[in-house]
């Protein structure tokens, strides 16, 4: 296939044995690990857990991502659409109060073909925020939950860190488009069933980053539409320089959840500064592959 599902409309052909377009990865699918996950958002997690599948390759290169083994590094097994569904439904035999599709874009031509009936629980679909519109819009009815990311408001940000200058106006179109599809979030016995939480990160050093997302948040959101997860998990990594070589200080942390609450948003999450932990990057060893 000549792929175009990503924003970066690279054009790369893809074959079952090639895969030099962005993301790297070659037609069909290719997965590191599908397992009951414990630290997603509480309305997401639950009691026993979020069914999710880490997909292989990235649409993004984020200097400091702590899953570079699989967004970067390749590591994966090929697996049919027929044993995705599969997965899907022992997932949801173990108990998964969902399913969630990480970083899968790439993959959408062989993933939506295991989505033509319907799930007997809600799909989340978690990315990075930077998606094309159009491509999203094959989701649209197959989608119950939608997870991404608002890493940068800053173009040097998303250069520098994630070599996508254009990431904000991309992913801003995006979570609008998600929006669109889900409408208001929908909660049942403590549970999400259907909306779109935002994410954001806070990274060392870049405050005017975080007050920028949450100013975005605030003005195109009212109270209640959208819920939103300000992170403190930022875990430097190898070669990380200035700022980025160091954590979130505990006074960051603060003025980030302080704007957001004096910015009216209260229907969200906060995360503990120490939550940097190795839950948050499970094994990627072919567990439930």
């Amino acid at each position: 296939m000549i792929c175009t599902l990503c924003p970066r409309q690279c054009g790369a052909l893809r074959t079952e044995t090639q895969g030099n377009g962005f993301c790297g990865m070659p037609a069909g699918l290719r997965v590191a690990r599908a397992a009951l996950h414990h630290w997603e958002e509480p309305v997401i997690s639950g009691t026993q857990g979020s069914g999710t599948v880490f997909f292989s390759g990235c649409t993004l290169r984020c200097s400091y991502c702590q899953n570079r083994e699989i967004s970067t590094g390749g590591f994966g097994k090929t697996v049919t659409t027929e044993r995705l569904r599969e997965i899907f439904e022992e997932l949801i035999r173990q108990g998964a109060h969902n399913i969630n599709l990480v970083t899968a874009t790439h993959f959408l031509p062989w993933i939506l073909p295991a989505l033509e009936e319907k799930l007997p629980v809600p799909l989340v679909y978690n990315c990075g925020g930077y998606e094309s519109v159009e491509t999203l819009r094959q989701l649209e009815g197959k989608v119950d939950i939608y997870l991404p990311d608002l890493k940068y408001s800053l173009p040097h940000l998303g250069r520098d860190l994630s070599a996508a200058e254009d990431y904000f106006p991309v992913a801003t179109a995006a979570i609008r488009e998600m929006y669109r599809q889900t409408g208001p979030c929908v909660l049942e016995n403590g549970l999400l069933r259907r909306g779109v939480v935002i994410r954001h990160l806070v990274l060392p050093g870049q405050l005017e980053n975080t007050r920028q997302v949450i100013d975005w948040v605030s003005a195109n959101f009212q109270p209640g539409e959208v819920l939103f997860s300000l992170m403190s998990q930022y875990t430097p990594q190898p070669g990380a320089e200035g700022t980025m070589a160091r954590h979130v200080t505990a006074a960051e942390y603060r003025a980030a959840a302080a704007y957001m609450n004096n910015c009216g948003i209260v229907d969200g999450f906060l995360q503990e500064r120490t939550s940097a932990r190795e839950e948050y990057t499970p094994p990627f060893d072919l567990t439930g592959v």
